[in-house]
């Protein structure tokens, strides 16, 4: 797919639904008793994956009225599969789900697509193991496919190594079949959607510092849940209206969690001029975000925010390029665990387009104000990474092809569209 340079963006857009709540809110909708109705679901083939496993362990979901209508068994209805559970390209889907799973009264596979087979697994093996689970590696390398036999669990207390919302779920999820309470502390805090998806639903969830705990055997109750505008999905967006001269751009009912706002953070850091308008602090915290062209300096990215933009880290480095200055990103080295090695392809494409960008072992380091230049961007069939260049090339000269640009559908199946109406 071919892109140019724009003279502006400007307009409004509403971005897709949020990827993290709409995997929750299929999962936690299913293990509830009654039908949860969803609105705002994206429709990404992520999470279409995890409508997909659902179903095969008999949950009846169905799609009307622009609308998702999960049918919930309850915490002990799901039936055995008639064959092995398909992630797709979803961590999402296969880390949390092992959780579930682990707690089940019969024996369950679950794989995904090549990149979910290189994606590390040990990281919910070794905790969920802890707590009792049969859960194995089939090919004995700590990836998928993983198999899951029926165990009886019990409640620990688990210092996670790294901080991830797909761990620390995995780990609460496993919690509800669990003998007594199960409690995550973390490096950090991650985002914390399960936390208040489960409180809502009915689960007993206390969280405290860098801890979460959840109490066993919860009635978990159907609920109408508003899923709003995906913050990841958001900041392709947000750098589009600081990046390129003479741009305004209205970003409506965005979620600005806290444990996922860090790129707001980020980009007023850099000189960023970003407001928030018609804020909603109701459940998850919503605003329609309203970016203009800014003159961007560079910035140091390290420590505990991370985990709040680690999905964004990649249109941040396109930012980066843009800026005047050095922008120094530390302690990231997950984004080399994603559906590509995010800090070797980001470094391998910039670099392409003219940018002066180091690798580091645990980010990056870039120095901004060159001129970029249209560059064979290859996406690595990477979503996040498609649309970071389709971002860059709005400021490079010359004509930029990206490679495999269709991956943009694991998270945003309309996102060129809606670039377009904007430029």
């Amino acid at each position: 797919m071919e892109f140019k340079s724009v003279k502006k963006c400007r307009g409004e857009i509403t971005v897709p639904g949020d990827k993290s709540i709409s995997h929750r809110a299929v999962m936690f909708g299913s293990l509830a008793k009654g039908t949860t109705q969803v609105t705002g679901f994206l429709k990404g083939a992520d999470c279409l994956s995890t409508i997909s496993c659902f179903r095969q362990l008999g949950v009846s979901i169905e799609e009307k009225d622009q609308k998702i209508y999960i049918h919930g068994k309850g915490l002990h209805g799901l039936s055995t599969p008639d064959s092995i559970l398909d992630a797709g390209n979803s961590g999402t889907t296969t880390r949390l789900i092992s959780g579930i799973l682990s707690g089940q009264n019969f024996s369950s596979t679950i794989t995904g697509d090549a990149s979910i087979q290189k994606r590390p697994m040990k990281r919910i093996i070794t905790p969920l193991s802890q707590m009792g689970a049969s859960i194995k590696s089939v090919h004995g390398n700590d990836c998928a496919p993983l198999c899951i036999s029926p165990a009886s669990l019990h409640g620990i207390t688990y210092q996670s190594p790294v901080a991830s919302a797909q761990v620390k779920s995995s780990i609460l999820l496993a919690g509800l079949y669990a003998d007594g309470i199960t409690t995550v502390k973390e490096p950090a805090i991650s985002r914390n959607h399960t936390e208040i998806m489960l409180k809502s639903f009915g689960a007993t969830v206390h969280t405290e510092g860098l801890s979460a705990s959840i109490l066993p055997e919860p009635d978990l109750t159907a609920l109408e849940i508003s899923v709003p505008g995906d913050i990841s999905s958001a900041a392709y967006f947000i750098a589009a209206g600081l990046i390129v001269p003479g741009s305004e751009i209205r970003i409506r009912h965005v979620g600005i969690n806290p444990t996922r706002d860090g790129i707001l953070q980020v980009a007023k850091a850099m000189g960023g001029n970003i407001t928030l308008e018609n804020v909603s602090e109701s459940g998850e915290p919503t605003a329609d975000i309203v970016v203009r062209s800014s003159s961007l300096h560079g910035t140091t990215i390290e420590g505990a925010i991370i985990p709040t933009l680690i999905d964004e880290l990649p249109v941040i480095a396109i930012m980066a390029a843009a800026a005047e200055g050095t922008t120094v990103i530390r302690d990231a080295a997950e984004l080399k665990v994603k559906e590509s090695n995010r800090i070797e392809v980001m470094v391998e494409n910039l670099s392409a387009m003219g940018c002066d960008i180091t690798a580091t072992e645990d980010g990056m380091i870039i120095k901004g104000g060159n001129t970029l230049h249209g560059a064979e961007i290859d996406s690595h069939l990477d979503h996040r990474i498609a649309m970071s260049f389709a971002i860059a090339s709005l400021i490079a000269d010359g004509v930029t092809k990206i490679k495999d640009a269709s991956c943009v559908n694991i998270s945003y199946p309309s996102f060129y569209q809606d670039l377009a109406s904007l430029c």
